[in-house]
């Protein structure tokens, strides 16, 4: 046999505050702390149960910061800027593109390069080294 079940804003009848603690507590949405995962920040305790359990062990703390500074951005050297260069110059920090111009035979050693600077500089007879970091 089923039994009615009792509806909670009937309990409430009377009460004053309904439930709620203070009168001004039951105007608009403040005492509530928004609607999903509203207050679930950095400081959301009241939620975080919620989330692990949900096994969202990722959501806190800080992901942009490491993917950042996860990848070494490196100085472009244009081959074409290139000038008189002695020969075996060390470029270790930099990475070679672009094309040859001029006609000269360069040894150049470079963290790392194109495509095209490489089919270039070996066309004109040198050799384009890449340093392992």
């Amino acid at each position: 046999m089923r039994y009615k079940k009792r509806r909670k804003s009937g309990r409430f009848r009377g009460s004053h505050t309904h439930g709620r603690g203070g009168k001004k507590k039951a105007r608009g949405s403040g005492h509530r702390g928004g609607f999903g995962m509203a207050g679930t920040g950095k400081r959301g305790d009241q939620k975080k149960t919620q989330i692990l359990k949900l096994g969202m062990e990722e959501y806190f703390g800080k992901r942009k910061t490491k993917m950042a500074h996860s990848k070494i951005k490196l100085k472009t050297l244009n081959l074409d800027r290139i000038g008189e260069v002695k020969d075996g110059t060390d470029y270790s920090d930099y990475k070679v593109v672009g094309q040859l111009n001029k006609n000269i035979k360069l040894n150049i050693i470079a963290a790392a390069a194109s495509p095209g600077a490489i089919k270039s500089v070996e066309k004109h007879g040198g050799k384009l080294t890449i340093k392992e970091r």
